[in-house]
């Protein structure tokens, strides 16, 4: 925002600071987080403490003792800021998802050699995971986890972890397992998803989705056309049993192929159109196969009686391609309707919107502190900077922005 913008909307920015920064006993702790979040939403190339504070006029000095070693209970704010963005936003969905920032030393906490989606390779670089409130015309964090690679385990990690004062009991776990944490803090909040979205990094992993049935939580995830899946009309075969030892468990006799195998054993003619968003300048549209499938793999979930459930199988397969170009897979109901089923899967595209705001225009990946408490107050700052312009773009007593 150019100061005049933030100038003109003062009054509600004060008043949100004031929501936001109740959890904060003392005053001047409030005052900063007021300052900090006024830094993040005016204009600037860098969103680090020392641009900000120049920006502001004050001593860089009083926003890096706010974030690095000033106690203020930063879980509080994020649950305050997760459920005032569930009333903003009304999600249809929530989106799991994780992003990389780049950084030249080996300092910071979490950083280190890895792939990252953000990237497209291999590099230096920290990773946060985040789930997302979305619908399809708003969207906003709800929690971020910073993760730690294997590296950061063990006695060799001991120094620089007392340096980024890493706690003890946070250690090397998988992105999935941080997102399920994620989605056991909201759920003490009272906050649950209708359904979850994500992508092929999280949905070909077995021990994810089973989390996610084990919550009792509905998903629609993308996959890859290699997963394995037995067809509808599979069963399971019981062998008999020879008197001896535990009764063998029943298992299916056919051989478990690719859903891309599946899809093309449907055929073309098995497609569907269609249209399940008004894009800015068309229709989004395009054909899908719907199958019924029993998902396999190297760790299916049966039922007691061997029998593996049913899941939606979706695959895209536009017109003048010789295959299908995406897959979902999903555990929503049986007779929910074909569109309803790929908007709500197509609703991951709203995380490239936060992600693409939270870098460019609030500096996510700005912050070039050495805590492990500073990334996660920074985080969640800029994601109360992220929910307030929500709030004026859907506020319509707020003044438009260009």
């Amino acid at each position: 925002m150019r100061a005049d913008e933030l100038a003109a909307c003062r009054g509600r920015l004060e008043e949100f600071a004031g929501e936001v920064f109740a959890p904060l006993v003392r005053a001047d702790q409030r005052v900063k987080g007021g300052l900090y979040l006024r830094g993040l939403l005016l204009d600037g190339r860098r969103k680090s403490m020392q641009p900000m504070a120049g920006r502001l006029g004050v001593d860089h000095q009083q926003l890096q003792q706010f974030m690095t070693s000033s106690t203020w209970p930063v879980d509080m704010v994020r649950g305050l800021l997760a459920r005032r963005a569930v009333v903003v936003v009304r999600p249809q969905v929530w989106v799991v998802d994780d992003t990389g920032f780049p950084k030249d030393g080996v300092s910071s906490p979490g950083v280190a050699r890895q792939y990252s989606g953000t990237l497209g390779k291999v590099g230096n670089c920290q990773i946060g995971v985040s789930v997302h409130a979305a619908s399809d015309t708003a969207s906003c964090p709800l929690s971020w986890r910073l993760f730690l690679p294997r590296s950061w385990d063990g006695t060799e990690a001991l120094g620089r972890r007392a340096r980024c004062r890493v706690p003890d009991e946070e250690r090397h776990r998988p992105k999935w397992q941080l997102a399920l944490d994620m989605l056991d803090e909201l759920s003490t909040l009272g906050l649950r998803p209708a359904v979850l979205v994500a992508d092929a990094g999280y949905g070909a992993n077995a021990d994810f989705r089973h989390g996610l049935e084990d919550r009792g939580l509905a998903y629609a995830l993308q996959v890859k056309g290699e997963m394995t899946a037995h067809a509808e009309s599979a069963e399971p075969h019981q062998p008999p049993y020879g008197g001896l030892g535990p009764r063998p468990l029943p298992r299916y006799r056919t051989r478990p192929v690719s859903l891309r195998e599946h899809v093309l054993a449907a055929g073309r003619d098995k497609t569907v159109s269609v249209t399940w968003r008004k894009g800015s300048k068309a229709a989004m549209t395009s054909r899908f196969v719907f199958l019924r499938i029993r998902l396999a793999g190297r760790r299916p979930k049966p039922a007691p009686d061997g029998v593996i459930g049913l899941t939606w199988l979706i695959a895209q397969w536009p017109e003048g391609e010789d295959e299908p170009v995406r897959y979902w897979i999903s555990n929503l109901p049986a007779d929910i309707p074909a569109r309803d089923l790929v908007r709500l899967a197509k609703l991951r595209w709203r995380i490239e919107h936060d992600y693409r705001e939270l870098k460019t225009t609030l500096g996510l990946g700005h912050f070039e502190g050495r805590s492990f408490t500073g990334w996660h107050r920074h985080v969640t700052l800029v994601t109360a900077a992220h929910l307030f312009l929500t709030e004026q773009r859907t506020c319509p007593k707020a003044p438009a922005r260009a």
